[in-house]
């Protein structure tokens, strides 16, 4: 249909909608407001805290040639949620899930994580 915006730009107009999309690692995240001398308000992403390591992780050992966003399609269906795999896993670059062939890391359930507390 012309002239219909897709979900996340409707959202731009409503005041405090989130500006990320439900798929996005910073979906839960806090928008916060900054305030310039001016008056002029600048929105900004606040700090998005990690959620506990997820207990109920499937082991999966990686093979040469594997990425995080192949990993995401493959188990998640969506190449771009290797963040999921990422916040899964003891790693501070998600680069180091597949640097080695051979390494074990947490495959999250691919229905997401359980809401509760996030720790940093």
């Amino acid at each position: 249909m012309a002239g219909t915006e897709p979900y996340e730009s409707a959202l731009d107009s409503i005041p405090g909608a989130h500006p990320y999309p439900r798929t996005s690692r910073y979906h839960d995240a806090e928008i916060g407001v900054h305030r310039r001398a001016d008056g002029t308000e600048v929105r900004y992403t606040k700090r998005r805290l990690l959620p506990p390591l997820h207990e109920e992780t499937e082991p999966h050992t990686v093979g040469a040639g594997e990425r995080p966003d192949l990993l995401g399609q493959r188990f998640l269906g969506d190449p771009g949620q290797w963040w999921r795999i990422a916040d899964a896993n003891p790693v501070l670059d998600p680069r180091e899930l597949t640097n080695e062939a051979g390494r074990v890391i947490g495959i999250p359930p691919a229905g997401g994580f359980p809401r509760g507390e996030r720790h940093v």
